[in-house]
């Protein structure tokens, strides 16, 4: 249960997700896009816990969180196309209104797959692999032999501190978001929200306790709250969506502005239902949020290796 031999193999299987897509993301796919971008949140969730020098966690922390922006630019494109096929299978949705969003997405996503290869060529992507792969292998060289045995005691716990005190953190926030929430629909506070479960699920797939029901399960609601409220946000995108096609129609015509309304109508509705979802679920993911934020080191050392 040490916390160098815990943290080792985690770093480990994050960067092999990663570099595993990559080849993936140069031919234009859109599952190993996806994947790519989750494990580059999944390593920036885990760098600041391990033993490397603070400049060297900072600069592939910013490589990664460039990686991330920039496939989310694509990510919520692809996002939106999907949805979009999903709804020509739906009949409240008027077929002419979605097929004038979705050429409106189509050319938008063109245009970003093209800026993705420009501002993240392929070259980057394998530095910054490498860069993450010799960090990796000098924390394994250095577990393998103890090159630091004196003080490897002092090194787990501290790393165990971190690990509690970020963990507590996390939820922390996942408390104070939903507060702030309220029960009124406000995407921000709601977006807010999703972005506070999903860095307290990577934090908490870090723990190092063993395994057990209790945290398997608070996991699973977590990632419950999270696609709940990210399916509420893409909604919301596809809504905006809906409404820039329909301020801008040229030359104006009366049955595309009625067809484009009853699209933007239908998708309130389904954000609203959605919303009553998350209102629902709001006391068990706060309950969740406070059993993993109910921490021994952290509250105590004030330890914490937070961002």
């Amino acid at each position: 249960m040490a916390g160098l031999p815990r943290l080792c193999p985690a770093f480990r299987d994050r960067l092999d997700a990663f570099t595993r897509e990559l080849p993936g993301v140069e031919e234009g796919g859109v599952g190993a896009l996806h994947r790519a971008r989750v494990a580059s949140r999944r390593l920036r969730e885990l760098l600041p816990l391990l033993t490397l020098d603070r400049k060297s966690s900072r600069k592939l922390n910013r490589g990664l969180k460039k990686v991330t922006s920039k496939l989310g630019v694509v990510r919520e494109l692809d996002v939106l196309t999907r949805l979009v096929d999903q709804f020509r299978q739906d009949t409240r949705f008027p077929p002419a209104a979605l097929e004038r969003v979705a050429a409106a997405i189509a050319g938008a996503r063109s245009e970003a797959r093209e800026r993705l290869v420009d501002d993240l060529p392929m070259a980057k992507l394998a530095r910054l692999a490498a860069r993450l792969e010799r960090a990796c292998k000098a924390l394994e060289r250095d577990d393998a032999g103890g090159l630091h045995r004196p003080r490897e005691g002092k090194a787990m716990r501290a790393q165990r501190w971190a690990l509690e005190a970020r963990v507590t953190h996390r939820a922390a926030r996942v408390e104070a978001a939903i507060e702030a929430a309220s029960s009124v629909y406000a995407s921000e506070r709601l977006h807010d929200v999703r972005i506070a479960l999903k860095r307290l699920r990577y934090a908490a797939e870090l723990s190092q306790e063993p395994a057990s029901r209790r945290l398997t399960a608070d996991i699973a609601m977590l990632k419950a709250g999270q696609d709940l409220l990210g399916r509420l946000h893409d909604l919301e995108v596809l809504l905006e969506w809906g409404r820039e096609v329909q301020a801008s129609l040229t030359p104006p015509d009366i049955n595309a502005w009625r067809d484009l309304r009853a699209l933007v109508h239908t998708i309130e509705d389904d954000c609203l239902r959605l919303h009553a979802r998350f209102m629902h679920d709001r006391a068990k993911l706060l309950a969740v949020a406070n059993r993993l934020g109910a921490s021994k080191h952290a509250a105590s050392t004030g330890r914490q290796a937070v961002g």
